[in-house]
């Protein structure tokens, strides 16, 4: 394995114009990569932590000089000149010299802006692609995952009064990669007009979806299945189904309850409420229906919806396999959320699915509302086969971005299977 000959750093925005990492590695075999970390707005208690300088006269605090300084200082002096035997001897590197729990001395955005490059270095050092050098999970193998499109936004994504965050289509029926791609960019176009032709303003939220004057999740799933219809789509899991994440810990109260355009529920209201959704409309997948902390409620929900659809734990997971290991044994969910900036190294992250293969949960890999045009997720999607991937809307240039990955990979490979295994 060739040596870490130079490691910069650079503070660099991303797509929320706020401060993020970018890591340039060199090793001595002349191969250069670099990495753009990501940066959440809808954030687990529970996530490793990314450093901020918290200078309010910079940034409003949200800087990220000291990530950058500890890349190239503390990290770069343990690295540079040393060679790892594998991307999992690096991060274990990092994350003793880090020495705490959750990254929190050299923070999270520095050790996985590292791991990302080195790993993207070594590929490119043995002349694979990034999907190639990566390794499976368990017994899945690698495909093209299904993208699933955040068309509407809400949330902390959206200056709205609509509380969940994430409405996604999914286009399970798409024969191939470049198909879903064309359905899910048909359908938002639809979905702009239906928007507009009821008076609603169709600006963005963060991750690309519109973020029109509603605060009924019901009446944004009639408006997609609409829009899907009017695109000459399907609803349904032969065609295009749809997905949420509503981001619960968002609007859990102090008190237990769960507020949803100003009715306060509990948590067998809540999962009541997604039952008769799911009754109704074609959801194939709900993330973060409960909050992180409401673990006996999340037991409930898997118990009641479970057989029925993918509930995904984001939040309540964040990425973690000794949380995920917890879930398993409480019944909690049957997939996780798979983001790497919550654990904060990429070997981390592949345990994380290790986990979940091991015990038949799907992995959802996704973006952050903080995106680059970074493509690493993509990759990430194909080689461990987790079957679908969120990457927000099929507009603005970090989110399209992976999905152009994605089918840059399907015409070089077109062997490679696509859909949800």
């Amino acid at each position: 394995m060739p040596a870490i000959t130079t490691l910069s750093a650079l503070e660099i925005l991303d797509s929320r114009s706020r401060p993020t990492v970018k890591v340039t590695l060199t090793l001595d075999d002349g191969t250069r990569a670099d990495s753009q970390v990501p940066s959440g707005a809808s954030t687990g208690t529970r996530e490793a932590v990314e450093l901020r300088d918290g200078d309010p006269a910079r940034y409003a605090g949200m800087g990220a000089l000291k990530a950058v300084g500890n890349v190239t200082g503390p990290i770069a002096e343990a690295v540079v000149g040393k060679q790892f035997d594998s991307v999992e001897a690096l991060d274990r590197a990092l994350i003793d010299l880090d020495g705490t729990p959750n990254k929190s001395r050299l923070g999270a955005n520095a050790i996985l802006g590292v791991s990302m490059a080195f790993t993207r270095a070594v590929a490119a050092s043995q002349g694979k692609e990034l999907w190639e050098f990566l390794p499976a999970v368990g017994s899945q193998t690698p495909r093209l995952p299904v993208p699933c499109f955040n068309v509407l936004n809400g949330g902390v994504h959206a200056a709205n009064p609509l509380d969940f965050q994430e409405f996604m289509i999914c286009p399970l029926g798409a024969p191939s990669i470049a198909e879903a791609v064309r359905a899910g960019s048909e359908i938002y176009s639809a979905l702009k007009k239906k928007l507009a032709g009821a008076g609603h303003p169709v600006g963005l939220g963060d991750e690309g979806g519109f973020a029109p004057d509603i605060a009924a999740p019901e009446e944004v799933l009639d408006t997609i299945v609409a829009a899907i219809e009017a695109a000459g789509y399907t609803a349904g899991r032969n065609g295009v189904a749809i997905a949420m994440d509503p981001a619960s810990s968002e609007f859990r109260a102090e008190d237990g309850s769960y507020v949803v355009a100003g009715q306060r529920l509990s948590s067998d209201q809540m999962i009541e409420r997604y039952e008769a959704m799911v009754d109704t409309y074609p959801i194939w997948l709900l993330e973060d229906g409960l909050a992180e902390n409401d673990w006996n409620g999340w037991s409930r929900l898997t118990q009641r919806l479970g057989g029925r659809i993918e509930l995904v734990g984001d939040d309540v997971f964040c990425t973690n396999p000794a949380i995920i290991k917890e879930g398993i044994e409480k019944g909690v969910a049957n997939a996780s959320l798979i983001k790497l900036n919550q654990i904060g190294s990429v070997s981390e992250t592949l345990e994380a699915q290790r986990v979940c293969a091991g015990a038949g949960y799907r992995q959802f890999m996704s973006h952050r509302s903080g995106e680059t045009p970074d493509t690493f997720i993509a990759d990430l999607a194909v080689a461990t086969g987790c079957g679908h991937i969120k990457s927000g809307a099929p507009a603005r240039g970090e989110r399209v971005a992976k999905y152009n990955r994605l089918m840059e990979i399907s015409a070089a490979h077109p062997e490679l299977p696509y859909g949800v295994a």
